[in-house]
Protein backbone atom coordinates (compact mmCIF):
# COMPACT_ATOMS: atom_id res chain seq x y z
CA UNK A 1 0.00 0.00 0.00
CA UNK A 2 1.05 3.85 -0.15
CA UNK A 3 4.09 4.35 2.02
CA UNK A 4 3.42 6.56 4.97
CA UNK A 5 -0.70 6.47 4.36
CA UNK A 6 -1.23 6.18 8.10
CA UNK A 7 1.65 7.90 9.68
CA UNK A 8 0.11 10.84 8.13
CA UNK A 9 -2.54 11.20 11.15
CA UNK A 10 -2.80 14.90 10.99
CA UNK A 11 -4.16 14.74 6.93
CA UNK A 12 -6.73 11.87 8.42
CA UNK A 13 -7.84 13.98 10.92
CA UNK A 14 -8.61 16.76 8.49
CA UNK A 15 -10.96 14.41 6.34
CA UNK A 16 -14.44 15.23 7.24
CA UNK A 17 -17.40 13.69 5.91
CA UNK A 18 -20.86 14.38 6.18
CA UNK A 19 -23.26 11.35 7.13
CA UNK A 20 -27.31 13.55 6.96
CA UNK A 21 -29.28 10.87 6.77
CA UNK A 22 -32.91 10.84 5.61
CA UNK A 23 -35.83 11.27 8.70
CA UNK A 24 -36.30 7.19 8.44
CA UNK A 25 -38.96 6.99 11.11
CA UNK A 26 -42.26 7.51 8.49
CA UNK A 27 -40.60 4.88 6.72
CA UNK A 28 -40.61 2.27 10.35
CA UNK A 29 -43.67 3.21 10.72
CA UNK A 30 -45.36 2.24 7.19
CA UNK A 31 -43.13 -1.07 7.76
CA UNK A 32 -44.37 -2.07 11.08
CA UNK A 33 -48.05 -1.12 10.46
CA UNK A 34 -48.14 -3.89 7.85
CA UNK A 35 -49.64 -7.55 8.17
CA UNK A 36 -46.84 -10.63 7.69
CA UNK A 37 -49.10 -11.15 4.59
CA UNK A 38 -47.95 -7.54 2.83
CA UNK A 39 -44.15 -8.73 4.28
CA UNK A 40 -43.48 -11.72 2.63
CA UNK A 41 -44.94 -10.28 -0.66
CA UNK A 42 -42.26 -7.90 -0.01
CA UNK A 43 -39.69 -10.58 0.99
CA UNK A 44 -40.43 -11.86 -1.49
CA UNK A 45 -39.58 -9.06 -4.13
CA UNK A 46 -36.89 -6.98 -2.82
CA UNK A 47 -35.30 -9.44 -0.17
CA UNK A 48 -33.74 -8.16 3.44
CA UNK A 49 -33.99 -4.06 2.68
CA UNK A 50 -36.19 -3.51 5.84
CA UNK A 51 -33.48 -4.63 8.40
CA UNK A 52 -31.59 -1.45 7.02
CA UNK A 53 -34.15 0.39 8.85
CA UNK A 54 -32.91 -0.38 12.09
CA UNK A 55 -29.20 -0.22 11.93
CA UNK A 56 -27.96 2.75 14.26
CA UNK A 57 -26.01 4.93 12.17
CA UNK A 58 -22.71 5.93 14.62
CA UNK A 59 -21.78 8.80 13.24
CA UNK A 60 -18.60 8.47 15.07
CA UNK A 61 -17.50 5.32 13.80
CA UNK A 62 -17.96 6.28 10.28
CA UNK A 63 -16.48 9.86 10.65
CA UNK A 64 -13.52 7.12 11.85
CA UNK A 65 -13.69 5.04 9.20
CA UNK A 66 -13.77 7.16 6.61
CA UNK A 67 -9.90 8.61 7.95
CA UNK A 68 -8.93 4.98 7.30
CA UNK A 69 -10.03 4.74 3.64
CA UNK A 70 -7.28 4.82 1.11
CA UNK A 71 -8.60 5.60 -2.46
CA UNK A 72 -5.73 4.96 -4.49
CA UNK A 73 -6.84 1.49 -3.92
CA UNK A 74 -10.57 1.68 -2.99
CA UNK A 75 -9.95 0.32 0.45
CA UNK A 76 -9.40 0.24 4.35
CA UNK A 77 -6.38 0.32 5.19
CA UNK A 78 -6.22 -0.07 8.85
CA UNK A 79 -2.56 -0.24 10.49
CA UNK A 80 -1.08 -3.15 8.67
CA UNK A 81 -4.33 -4.23 7.38
CA UNK A 82 -6.38 -3.82 4.30
CA UNK A 83 -9.94 -4.63 3.96
CA UNK A 84 -12.71 -4.11 1.38
CA UNK A 85 -16.14 -4.99 1.46
CA UNK A 86 -17.17 -7.51 -1.25
CA UNK A 87 -19.81 -8.19 -3.89
CA UNK A 88 -19.80 -11.80 -1.81
CA UNK A 89 -20.80 -10.04 1.47
CA UNK A 90 -23.05 -7.53 0.72
CA UNK A 91 -25.07 -9.89 -1.69
CA UNK A 92 -25.40 -12.09 1.57
CA UNK A 93 -26.18 -9.21 3.84
CA UNK A 94 -28.82 -8.37 1.70
CA UNK A 95 -29.69 -11.78 0.66
CA UNK A 96 -29.90 -11.18 -3.13
CA UNK A 97 -29.26 -14.08 -5.79
CA UNK A 98 -25.66 -14.67 -6.95
CA UNK A 99 -24.62 -12.10 -8.94
CA UNK A 100 -24.09 -12.94 -13.25
CA UNK A 101 -22.08 -11.35 -15.22
CA UNK A 102 -25.26 -10.58 -17.94
CA UNK A 103 -27.03 -9.58 -15.05
CA UNK A 104 -24.52 -6.76 -13.46
CA UNK A 105 -25.97 -3.16 -13.94
CA UNK A 106 -24.91 -0.90 -16.05
CA UNK A 107 -26.29 2.35 -17.67
CA UNK A 108 -28.35 1.67 -21.19
CA UNK A 109 -27.13 4.74 -24.02
CA UNK A 110 -30.78 5.56 -24.65
CA UNK A 111 -32.96 5.47 -20.41
CA UNK A 112 -36.70 5.57 -20.79
CA UNK A 113 -37.87 8.92 -19.76
CA UNK A 114 -38.25 9.38 -16.27
CA UNK A 115 -42.27 10.03 -16.55
CA UNK A 116 -42.48 6.95 -17.63
CA UNK A 117 -40.63 4.63 -15.50
CA UNK A 118 -42.39 6.29 -12.29
CA UNK A 119 -45.79 5.32 -14.40
CA UNK A 120 -44.75 1.87 -14.66
CA UNK A 121 -43.17 1.88 -10.73
CA UNK A 122 -46.47 3.27 -9.02
CA UNK A 123 -49.53 2.21 -11.77
CA UNK A 124 -50.29 6.05 -11.69
CA UNK A 125 -51.14 8.36 -14.52
CA UNK A 126 -49.52 10.50 -16.42
CA UNK A 127 -50.98 13.47 -15.40
CA UNK A 128 -50.36 12.27 -11.36
CA UNK A 129 -46.86 11.78 -12.56
CA UNK A 130 -46.08 15.07 -14.43
CA UNK A 131 -47.50 16.96 -11.60
CA UNK A 132 -45.23 15.53 -9.48
CA UNK A 133 -41.58 15.74 -10.90
CA UNK A 134 -39.09 17.85 -9.49
CA UNK A 135 -36.36 19.20 -11.32
CA UNK A 136 -32.57 20.97 -10.36
CA UNK A 137 -30.57 21.50 -12.65
CA UNK A 138 -29.90 18.55 -15.08
CA UNK A 139 -31.40 15.96 -12.43
CA UNK A 140 -35.00 14.88 -11.92
CA UNK A 141 -36.40 13.71 -8.46
CA UNK A 142 -39.70 13.03 -7.31
CA UNK A 143 -40.73 14.02 -3.22
CA UNK A 144 -40.67 11.45 -0.56
CA UNK A 145 -43.89 12.76 0.98
CA UNK A 146 -45.60 11.96 -2.73
CA UNK A 147 -44.35 8.53 -2.45
CA UNK A 148 -45.23 8.09 1.36
CA UNK A 149 -48.96 9.47 0.66
CA UNK A 150 -49.17 6.87 -2.27
CA UNK A 151 -48.38 4.26 -0.27
CA UNK A 152 -51.36 5.23 2.10
CA UNK A 153 -53.37 5.20 -0.22
CA UNK A 154 -52.81 2.77 -3.32
CA UNK A 155 -55.69 0.28 -3.73
CA UNK A 156 -53.10 -2.23 -5.15
CA UNK A 157 -50.95 -3.97 -2.46
CA UNK A 158 -48.46 -5.18 -5.02
CA UNK A 159 -47.71 -1.19 -5.87
CA UNK A 160 -48.05 -0.40 -2.33
CA UNK A 161 -44.79 -2.69 -1.66
CA UNK A 162 -43.27 -1.12 -5.29
CA UNK A 163 -43.55 2.60 -3.84
CA UNK A 164 -42.28 1.38 -0.41
CA UNK A 165 -38.96 -0.45 -1.65
CA UNK A 166 -38.17 2.39 -4.33
CA UNK A 167 -38.58 4.73 -1.10
CA UNK A 168 -36.02 2.26 0.47
CA UNK A 169 -33.70 2.37 -2.59
CA UNK A 170 -33.37 6.24 -3.15
CA UNK A 171 -33.54 7.67 0.79
CA UNK A 172 -30.95 4.82 1.97
CA UNK A 173 -29.18 2.99 -0.43
CA UNK A 174 -28.52 6.10 -2.93
CA UNK A 175 -29.35 9.06 -0.50
CA UNK A 176 -28.57 11.86 -2.74
CA UNK A 177 -30.91 14.00 -2.51
CA UNK A 178 -32.29 14.04 0.82
CA UNK A 179 -36.07 13.92 1.26
CA UNK A 180 -36.45 13.19 -2.49
CA UNK A 181 -35.94 10.14 -5.00
CA UNK A 182 -33.50 10.80 -7.95
CA UNK A 183 -33.87 9.96 -11.41
CA UNK A 184 -31.21 7.28 -11.61
CA UNK A 185 -32.52 5.53 -8.63
CA UNK A 186 -35.57 4.78 -10.82
CA UNK A 187 -33.40 3.22 -13.67
CA UNK A 188 -31.74 1.06 -11.40
CA UNK A 189 -34.97 0.08 -9.55
CA UNK A 190 -37.08 -0.11 -13.03
CA UNK A 191 -34.63 -3.12 -14.43
CA UNK A 192 -34.80 -5.49 -10.99
CA UNK A 193 -37.70 -7.36 -12.34
CA UNK A 194 -35.55 -7.78 -15.51
CA UNK A 195 -33.25 -9.52 -12.89
CA UNK A 196 -30.51 -6.84 -12.73
CA UNK A 197 -28.84 -7.20 -9.47
CA UNK A 198 -28.47 -4.13 -7.26
CA UNK A 199 -25.35 -4.87 -5.04
CA UNK A 200 -22.32 -3.96 -7.56
CA UNK A 201 -23.89 -0.91 -8.16
CA UNK A 202 -24.72 -0.42 -4.11
CA UNK A 203 -20.80 -1.25 -3.62
CA UNK A 204 -19.63 1.27 -6.75
CA UNK A 205 -21.19 4.01 -5.26
CA UNK A 206 -20.10 3.23 -1.68
CA UNK A 207 -16.58 3.36 -2.90
CA UNK A 208 -17.22 6.78 -5.58
CA UNK A 209 -18.37 8.55 -2.14
CA UNK A 210 -15.66 7.41 -0.13
CA UNK A 211 -13.06 8.10 -2.81
CA UNK A 212 -14.10 11.86 -3.55
CA UNK A 213 -14.55 12.67 0.47
CA UNK A 214 -11.34 11.57 0.97
CA UNK A 215 -9.59 13.31 -1.95
CA UNK A 216 -11.54 16.62 -1.06
CA UNK A 217 -10.82 16.10 2.54
CA UNK A 218 -14.79 16.96 3.21
CA UNK A 219 -18.25 15.68 1.58
CA UNK A 220 -21.46 14.14 1.95
CA UNK A 221 -21.06 10.72 1.97
CA UNK A 222 -23.85 9.15 -0.73
CA UNK A 223 -23.57 5.55 -0.38
CA UNK A 224 -25.62 2.65 2.13
CA UNK A 225 -23.73 4.06 6.00
CA UNK A 226 -25.95 1.27 7.18
CA UNK A 227 -24.75 -1.53 4.79
CA UNK A 228 -21.01 -0.14 5.37
CA UNK A 229 -21.60 -0.44 9.28
CA UNK A 230 -23.31 -3.50 9.34
CA UNK A 231 -19.85 -4.98 7.11
CA UNK A 232 -17.91 -3.26 9.56
CA UNK A 233 -19.19 -4.85 12.73
CA UNK A 234 -19.16 -8.51 11.05
CA UNK A 235 -15.28 -8.14 10.67
CA UNK A 236 -14.12 -6.32 14.08
CA UNK A 237 -17.39 -6.78 16.23
CA UNK A 238 -17.12 -10.41 18.68
CA UNK A 239 -20.10 -11.36 16.63
CA UNK A 240 -21.83 -14.78 17.96
CA UNK A 241 -21.36 -17.66 15.25
CA UNK A 242 -24.06 -18.59 13.61
CA UNK A 243 -22.66 -22.17 12.40
CA UNK A 244 -25.74 -23.97 10.07
CA UNK A 245 -28.30 -20.93 10.58
CA UNK A 246 -26.95 -19.77 7.43
CA UNK A 247 -28.41 -22.65 5.54
CA UNK A 248 -31.73 -21.97 6.81
CA UNK A 249 -34.23 -20.39 4.01
CA UNK A 250 -35.08 -18.10 7.12
CA UNK A 251 -31.72 -16.84 8.34
CA UNK A 252 -30.76 -13.38 7.78
CA UNK A 253 -27.55 -11.67 8.39
CA UNK A 254 -28.98 -8.19 8.94
CA UNK A 255 -31.36 -9.11 11.13
CA UNK A 256 -29.02 -10.90 13.24
CA UNK A 257 -26.42 -8.16 13.22
CA UNK A 258 -29.32 -5.43 14.32
CA UNK A 259 -30.40 -7.03 17.20
CA UNK A 260 -27.63 -7.13 19.60
CA UNK A 261 -27.34 -3.25 21.18
CA UNK A 262 -24.16 -2.08 20.91
CA UNK A 263 -22.43 1.42 22.18
CA UNK A 264 -22.54 4.35 20.34
CA UNK A 265 -20.87 7.03 22.83
CA UNK A 266 -17.43 5.74 21.60
CA UNK A 267 -15.42 8.83 20.54
CA UNK A 268 -14.34 9.48 17.17
CA UNK A 269 -10.93 9.90 18.53
CA UNK A 270 -11.20 7.00 20.56
CA UNK A 271 -12.12 5.00 17.25
CA UNK A 272 -9.02 6.35 15.25
CA UNK A 273 -6.57 4.93 17.91
CA UNK A 274 -8.57 1.62 17.75
CA UNK A 275 -8.41 1.30 14.19
CA UNK A 276 -4.82 2.55 13.61
CA UNK A 277 -3.70 -0.26 16.13
CA UNK A 278 -5.69 -3.18 14.72
CA UNK A 279 -3.34 -6.36 13.91
CA UNK A 280 -4.43 -9.11 11.78
CA UNK A 281 -5.21 -11.22 14.75
CA UNK A 282 -8.10 -8.73 15.79
CA UNK A 283 -10.01 -9.55 12.34
CA UNK A 284 -12.74 -11.88 11.83
CA UNK A 285 -11.64 -12.55 7.96
CA UNK A 286 -14.36 -14.25 6.83
CA UNK A 287 -17.91 -12.85 8.24
CA UNK A 288 -19.70 -16.15 10.30
CA UNK A 289 -22.53 -15.59 8.26
CA UNK A 290 -20.77 -16.13 4.51
CA UNK A 291 -20.95 -19.35 3.09
CA UNK A 292 -17.27 -19.99 1.53
CA UNK A 293 -18.23 -20.09 -2.90
CA UNK A 294 -16.78 -18.70 -5.66
CA UNK A 295 -15.69 -15.29 -5.67
CA UNK A 296 -15.79 -11.93 -8.16
CA UNK A 297 -12.28 -10.56 -8.89
CA UNK A 298 -11.49 -10.84 -12.43
CA UNK A 299 -12.41 -9.07 -15.70
CA UNK A 300 -10.73 -10.95 -18.98
CA UNK A 301 -7.27 -11.83 -18.10
CA UNK A 302 -7.15 -8.41 -15.69
CA UNK A 303 -7.68 -9.04 -12.07
CA UNK A 304 -9.72 -6.15 -11.48
CA UNK A 305 -13.35 -5.94 -12.41
CA UNK A 306 -14.80 -2.24 -13.66
CA UNK A 307 -18.10 -1.70 -10.95
CA UNK A 308 -20.62 0.51 -12.77
CA UNK A 309 -22.77 2.52 -10.56
CA UNK A 310 -25.70 4.74 -11.19
CA UNK A 311 -23.89 8.09 -11.20
CA UNK A 312 -20.59 6.44 -12.28
CA UNK A 313 -18.10 3.61 -12.20
CA UNK A 314 -15.15 2.56 -10.47
CA UNK A 315 -12.38 -0.20 -10.12
CA UNK A 316 -12.52 -3.12 -7.70
CA UNK A 317 -9.66 -4.95 -6.72
CA UNK A 318 -10.27 -7.28 -4.25
CA UNK A 319 -7.35 -9.42 -4.73
CA UNK A 320 -5.11 -6.54 -4.00
CA UNK A 321 -6.31 -6.58 -0.42
CA UNK A 322 -7.64 -9.62 0.26
CA UNK A 323 -5.01 -12.39 -0.98
CA UNK A 324 -4.37 -13.53 2.75
CA UNK A 325 -7.65 -14.20 3.32
CA UNK A 326 -8.77 -16.01 -0.16
CA UNK A 327 -5.92 -18.01 0.51
CA UNK A 328 -6.49 -18.96 3.95
CA UNK A 329 -10.80 -19.34 3.71
CA UNK A 330 -11.80 -19.63 -0.56
CA UNK A 331 -9.40 -21.66 -1.57
CA UNK A 332 -8.66 -24.07 1.34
Amino acid sequence: MEKGFLDRVEDNAAVRVCVTQNDLQELRDIWNSWNGEVKQLFYYNYSDLPYLLDVKVDKYLFWALAQFWNPAYSCFTFGGVDLVPTVEEYMALLNCPKIQADRAYSRPVNIPPFLKKLMNTTGMSEQWVAARIKQKGDSKYIPWRNLRDLIFAHPDSKKRVDVFALSLYGLILFPKALGHIDEAVLDLFDRLDKGTTPVSAILAETFRSLNACRRAGEGRFIGCVQLLLAWFHSHFWKVKKVSYRVFSKDYSSLRELVAPSRRDDISEEKWIAILQNLRVEDIEWRAPWLIPDEILYRCDDFDWVPLAGIWGAVGYAPLMVLSDLIKAVYLQ
